[in-house]
């Protein structure tokens, strides 16, 4: 059978047909910047959905990188890789964790997080116990396990049977948590804010509850800030704002900066099942990684760094709340925090995005009609003015003709 028609141009046919991909490509970046083979600039405001995390071509991260390809790429962890072992101690020093494991990628690290919940509690004799909850709208990867995890149907479709041991339940209700706990219920598994779920934040109070639960029913705590970690919304960490931690914690995205690294965290407690030949990797922690993922956390635990988030997050908030008040009939509210902020729409965002791209402007959509700003972490008033601008200029195109009184 011949292909559908498209009217726009298509990706080559050698790929697979997985992605809707915009008819753009890019030559270059430059900080919050990307640049087209013809030498048009668009701002990049979804940074990769949020992986880009210092901006394109980030001379630190540059160096860093070229410097460790000069040298090795890759062993295996059949032996030791001294970068893997100090960004390991670096994480530990900065976090509640006592452990970590390094993987390509987000849904890997959480595939690390879901084996070590269940490895805790056969270790402790208690092998019934491998059930764990998530909330509904979460987006935890593509693999089948957190596939299923996740839990959301559009992306479980054709695929078989959902993998056993995943239990959903509605957004914002602690009691229906509660409910849900069984005798073979092994963890919680939440995000701190939901990024594809529609930049849904979770209050601290219920994140709160969620460790009083866990402690009071002793299952383990697992918080996914494969998008909020690495200075997303102002801190290292989300869950620094909260007054409680975790007993597992996975990292990605902004971690390598642009270079494929995820990261599982644990206490000493969590991870004691995760002995030698339970879980493995082969190109995970591998020294390329390791030097940019080194070099990102130079930056971003300088002095003044994750202060310079904070008060751009601010001001970003602040001029979109101004924006949604002159464009009711566009948006109708801002959520998140930090550099992880949604514009609600009231139309529907793929028109909000395709306007914002005919403004040279990238931004990524999200559930529950959302449009997601995800700058890169280095980005000032300058960036944001420029961005407040182009939405200006978005949803002038967007609203309805206005009848002269």
């Amino acid at each position: 059978m011949s292909a559908p028609a498209s009217s726009a141009p298509t990706a080559s046919n050698a790929l697979f047909d997985t992605f809707a991909r915009a008819p753009l490509a890019f030559e270059r970046g430059e900080g919050a910047w990307l640049f087209t083979p013809e030498g048009e600039a668009y701002l990049d405001f979804s940074a990769g959905i949020a992986v880009n995390s210092l901006g394109h071509a980030n001379p630190t991260l540059v160096a860093a990188l070229t410097e460790q390809a000069g040298k090795l790429w890759h062993t295996s962890n059949l032996f030791r890789i001294p970068g893997q072992e100090r960004l390991a101690e670096r994480l530990v020093a900065a976090s509640f964790a006592d452990r970590v494991f390094f993987a390509n990628s987000g849904a890997e690290a959480n595939e690390c997080a879901i084996k070590t919940a269940r490895r805790y509690h056969y270790v402790n004799g208690q092998p019934e116990r491998f059930r764990i909850i998530t909330v509904e709208g979460a987006f935890h990867g593509r693999t089948l396990a957190t596939l299923a995890a996740g839990g959301q149907q559009k992306y479980l479709d054709g695929f078989g049977p959902k993998a056993e041991g995943f239990d959903q339940v509605p957004f914002g209700d602690i009691s229906l948590i509660k409910a849900a706990v069984t005798p073979e219920t092994a963890a919680i598994m939440i995000e701190p804010i939901q990024g594809e779920g529609g930049v849904r934040a979770f209050s601290n109070g219920y994140l709160r509850e969620l460790r009083a639960l866990c402690d009071a029913e002793g299952l383990l705590l697992i918080m996914d800030e494969v998008q909020t970690g690495v200075g997303r919304i102002g801190k290292l960490f989300a869950y620094e704002w909260t007054g409680i931690t975790p007993d597992i914690l996975t990292l990605a995205k902004g971690i390598g900066g642009g270079f494929p690294l995820g990261a599982c965290l644990a206490t000493n407690e969590a991870a004691k099942g995760m002995t030698p030949g339970t879980h493995g990797t082969t190109f995970g922690g591998n020294p390329l990684a390791m030097a940019v993922g080194n070099a990102v956390l130079d930056v971003v635990l300088a002095d003044g760094f994750l202060d310079h988030v904070r008060e751009t997050g601010i001001y970003l908030k602040q001029r979109l709340a101004a924006l949604v008040d002159q464009h009711q009939d566009v948006f109708d509210g801002v959520r998140g925090e930090g550099l992880l902020v949604g514009l609600h729409g009231v139309k529907p965002v793929p028109e909000i995005v395709g306007a914002l791209r005919a403004e040279h402007m990238l931004v990524a959509g999200a559930g529950d009609n959302v449009v997601r700003l995800l700058p890169p972490l280095t980005v000032g008033r300058d960036e944001v003015d420029a961005a407040i601008a182009k939405l200006e200029a978005a949803a002038a195109a967007l609203a309805p003709a206005r009848l002269e009184a």
